[in-house]
């Protein structure tokens, strides 16, 4: 890994308008790179849209949705990474030629090459599946990234994997903060209206940005999935109402040892930058862990316990108790 400036995006997208959301995703593509980014990462489903998803019949989504990484939005995505010679991550939504749509996440990099995420963890929708791969690659620089989308991070065994296929640097673009999330003590529903007096009481919505709907929460996990493997992580996320949710924000980019490098818990749109140093990776905590493993304990691991449910079924369960 080479030492990289990499920033970090949190935008309110337009549901359903890919040319609203370009433009933002452009005007910082042009910010990253003015301020010497060589990768700047943007929230899950910035292009298309996130939480009016799952009110969409499949032919509305199909029509929204798009080929990665060779649709239209994906190439206007490409020629601006190439034009401002910087990587550029964006999520939509993917359709394939068998039929099939993803909640998927388009990584384009200025020597043309451009990798595609597909959400492990998908639930937004009941007409879009699962991907079933990880996705590991080299930026041009040569670091090792690894990208999971929002509830892909959450799932520890996945972060862990995509350390173990050599992960230097995690994006993870998030729609979060801000949910009716079954669970007493993760997140929680924001008024809207404290939103909408942002401005009369910045005060009051900074509260709930940086409590436990938001960067709280986060604060509970989002750290120990860097330092625990060794990573550098990009957090992306929308901020604002989405549908009848208000997401937090709190864009932040964290070291190998969980530790935040630059974090913004502004109530609007925001770009945070940093610079990582390679060498923070070479003795920290979560890379000696690694080197410590005994894999020929953990077969339980890959064991069904029959307790698994599909995601869909867990993030919902609680939601008409």
């Amino acid at each position: 890994m080479n030492p990289l400036r990499v920033a970090a995006v949190q935008f309110q997208h337009a549901p359903g308008d890919k040319r609203a959301n370009l433009e933002r995703i452009r005007q910082f593509v042009e910010e990253a790179a003015r301020q010497g980014g060589q990768l700047v990462v943007f929230p899950e489903c910035c292009i298309s849209g996130y939480w009016h998803l799952r009110k969409l019949s499949r032919e509305q989504l199909w029509e929204l949705a798009e080929p990665a990484p060779d649709g239209p939005a994906c190439r206007q995505v490409r020629e601006w990474s190439g034009q401002y010679g910087l990587s550029v991550g964006a999520g939509l939504v993917e359709r394939t030629d068998d039929g099939r749509m993803y909640n998927s996440y388009i990584v384009a990099m200025p020597d043309g090459r451009a990798v595609v995420h597909r959400k492990l963890h998908c639930f937004v929708s009941p007409h879009m599946v699962s991907g079933d791969q990880y996705t590991v690659f080299d930026l041009p620089d040569g670091t090792r990234a690894a990208v999971l989308i929002c509830y892909d991070n959450n799932i520890i065994e996945n972060v862990r994997a995509c350390a173990l296929a050599g992960a230097e640097l995690l994006l993870a673009p998030h729609q979060t903060g801000g949910c009716k999330s079954g669970s007493p003590l993760a997140m929680g529903v924001i008024d809207r209206q404290l939103w909408d007096r942002r401005r009369e009481d910045p005060t009051a919505i900074e509260a709930e940005l940086r409590g436990d709907k938001g960067r709280g929460w986060l604060m509970r996990w989002l750290p120990a999935r860097a330092h625990d493997n060794g990573l550098f992580l990009v957090f992306s996320n929308g901020v604002g109402p989405d549908d009848d949710e208000v997401r937090t924000g709190n864009a932040m980019i964290l070291d190998p040892y969980g530790r935040i490098l630059a974090e913004t818990w502004q109530a609007g749109d925001a770009l945070v930058i940093a610079d990582l140093d390679p060498a923070l990776r070479e003795r920290c905590t979560g890379v000696r862990w690694l080197k410590a493993r005994r894999p020929e304990l953990y077969s339980s691991l890959t064991r069904p316990t029959g307790r698994e449910q599909d995601t869909r079924t867990v993030r919902f369960e609680y939601d008409h108790e």
